[in-house]
């Protein structure tokens, strides 16, 4: 496998109708939103369904999800006791964390900490900074959230009296266009060992982001990558920062249009940079 070689810094644009993309918990699992109604879709959400796009596409990744969850192992410190790199490591931070790199896609990824419980020389603390970082997704636009009331027509237990009590509410967005961004950085790419091979990965998982994401919140259909814009510089650093290749993006309301219902009615367009190419890719 190749090195990693320039900087890369992308920005994914998607919609959501009538799902609930990231609730919250302390708020009723409603959809996230600032105190100016713009909708918030977490970097850890985010991250979460990269993880199961990696899984998806057969390769390893150390932070599975209980329903993506491929090896058995039921935790973090199981999976990591029993992984022959890290038992060859010991307790050799620099060993431990190469290894862990070499044998997981999402640890080179975004890096990890291992720090699980023990006495004395049992414990192992290790962290591992990652070169993939991902900004929290927010909204072009104010979001609308539709609630409703959701009844059960069964019985729980079996002595149960039949009833429609009210069980709860469900929430949804019913329209939204969101931007997120992020970038690979070069620095930590060489200490982790993510290579072109591994960007060109990440390329194809965000065109794909939403693919097996299915739930009762995010029904089939109802998230959908529009856009994924990828810039790779022409040097190690980068010829830009990322602040200014990220505010190259413009999303607006075309004119006339007062309430959006899909991503043709907003005006799409990326500025040019000298010497910056920018791959701009439809989601599948």
């Amino acid at each position: 496998m190749s090195t990693f070689t320039n900087k890369i810094d992308f920005a994914i644009v998607f919609s959501v109708r009538n799902a609930n993309p990231n609730g919250d918990p302390l708020n009723g699992n409603r959809p996230r939103e600032n105190y100016e109604g713009i909708g918030e879709i977490s970097d850890v959400c985010l991250k979460r369904k990269m993880r199961n796009r990696m899984i998806d596409m057969g390769y390893p990744v150390f932070v599975q999800s209980d329903d993506k969850n491929v090896d058995g192992y039921p935790s973090l410190s199981e999976r990591a006791s029993n992984s022959k790199g890290l038992k060859a490591a010991g307790k050799d931070r620099a060993a431990y964390a190469k290894a862990a790199c070499e044998e997981w896609m999402d640890v080179r990824t975004f890096g990890q900490v291992f720090a699980f419980k023990g006495s004395g020389d049992k414990g192992v603390s290790v962290g591992v900074r990652g070169p993939v970082s991902i900004h929290t997704a927010v909204s072009v636009d104010p979001i609308m959230v539709s609630s409703m009331q959701i009844t059960k027509s069964v019985n729980s237990e079996t002595k149960e009296s039949k009833s429609s009590d009210t069980m709860g509410t469900k929430h949804r967005v019913d329209f939204g266009v969101y931007v997120t961004y992020g970038s690979i950085n070069h620095q930590l790419a060489e200490k982790t060992g993510f290579t072109d091979e591994d960007a060109e990965i990440i390329r194809q998982i965000l065109v794909s982001l939403f693919e097996n994401d299915v739930s009762s919140a995010r029904p089939d259909g109802s998230m959908e990558i529009c856009k994924v814009c990828w810039w790779k510089h022409n040097s190690f650093a980068g010829q830009y920062s990322s602040a200014k290749v990220h505010r190259c993006v413009h999303i607006s309301k075309k004119e006339g249009i007062d309430q959006p219902k899909s991503f043709e009615d907003y005006e799409f367009s990326v500025d040019k940079l000298p010497e910056l190419e920018t791959e701009i890719y439809d989601g599948i």
